[in-house]
């Protein structure tokens, strides 16, 4: 039986919606290529794995997948906001930022109304907004690959109902500084909520003039963070949202009752207890993002500084990053061309362990060669 949904029943916006591309899986590049060796620094992923806490955490919560998880998350919040210094009224577990950007476009938007974000950032954002009927303002990123904060202060009109800033960005690495934070709190109505995506967070909030978002206690604002990329745990889908109480409630009914599941709400609240792990993962990006630093730099290789476990590559043209790209896949390094995001001459790099660097570097002299 075959049938095909007629046009008239699915909503313009959902008809005009692109569905998000993944990177090579690391099966489809052992099908396609056979390579002796395989490097996966394409999706931001912690590539030192998850804590060996974990383990024992998701072992124990298995003999209870029978039952409906805590739909509040309860143990995960408490932990969350002793260490934070907030309270559990001021947070929200989801399943992942994505779904919590989802949660967000759902509570807060009515018709006609506008979120401003730049028009190279997280895609998730893009998506989450338009299947929701959002109208997107599209901001074009500054000549160093910086949010315009200015500009999108300028964008702000009568229906604009948010602000949406990664910070740091991805896929460019860069970020907002404490300055151009407060600047942009000076400037923005208070009935326009301000999200600051801090999915890398745990990579960059020790960077000098990061703005300690947290510490403002700003009404308008919202902050996003995951347990997808310091603690290592992307495969389980969770994140957190920190906020003023009232707009918490609101989001609260609007998500769904059980999400994250029981084996995300155990696995996060193991990974988030183990500081060593933590720091662990952010001292092999570290070293690792200099070592390809003063690599890129050997080979003159155009780069954007990084302040997240990720570098951008820069191209002079689109034909190079493809070529690069795939001449990488061949060597069985996977990367990711950032097309998507609207910077086809780039091509992003996660950091990866000192073994995953080295291929890539072998693999890159073996290209250019």
């Amino acid at each position: 039986m075959s049938s095909s949904p007629q046009k008239e029943i699915v909503p313009a916006n959902i008809e005009q919606l692109k569905p998000y591309v993944a990177g090579k899986t690391i099966a489809e590049v052992v099908e396609a290529y056979q390579p002796n060796e395989i490097s996966k620094l394409a999706s931001n992923e912690n590539r030192l794995g998850h804590s060996a806490s974990v383990d024992e955490a998701v072992n124990k919560a298995l003999k209870v997948i029978h039952d409906y998880p805590d739909p509040l998350s309860k143990q995960l919040r408490s932990a969350i906001a002793e260490r934070i210094g907030v309270k559990q009224e001021n947070l929200i577990v989801g399943s992942g930022s994505e779904s919590l950007l989802g949660i967000l476009c759902k509570t807060f938007f009515h018709n006609k109304q506008n979120i401003i974000t730049a028009d190279v950032t997280f895609i998730g954002m893009y998506v989450q907004a338009q299947i929701r009927g959002v109208k997107i303002k599209k901001i074009p990123l500054t000549k160093d690959f910086r949010f315009d904060v200015k500009a999108m202060v300028n964008a702000i009109d009568e229906h604009t109902r948010m602000l949406y800033i990664a910070n740091p960005n991805n896929p460019t690495g860069t970020y907002i500084a404490n300055k151009e934070f407060e600047w942009l709190m000076e400037n923005v109505p208070k009935d326009v909520l301000v999200i600051m995506d801090e999915a890398y967070y745990e990579f960059a909030h020790d960077v000098e003039d990061y703005p300690d978002v947290l510490s403002y206690n700003f009404e308008n604002v919202i902050i996003l963070r995951t347990f997808s990329k310091g603690y290592g745990l992307a495969g389980f889908r969770v994140g957190y949202g920190i906020a003023q109480k009232n707009l918490i409630d609101y989001m609260l009914k609007t998500k769904l009752a059980f999400e994250p599941g029981g084996l995300g709400q155990a696995a996060a609240l193991a990974a988030f207890q183990d500081a060593d792990f933590l720091e662990q993962s952010r001292h092999t990006v570290q070293i690792g993002k200099e070592e390809l630093y003063n690599f890129f730099d050997e080979h003159n290789v155009k780069y954007v500084p990084s302040i997240s476990n990720f570098v951008m590559m820069v191209f002079e043209t689109e034909d190079e990053a493809v070529f690069f790209t795939q001449k990488m896949l061949e060597e069985g390094v996977i990367l990711r061309r950032i097309n998507a995001f609207g910077l086809a001459s780039c091509v992003r790099v996660t950091i990866g362990i000192p073994k995953e660097m080295e291929h890539f570097k072998r693999a890159f002299k073996k290209v250019f060669s």
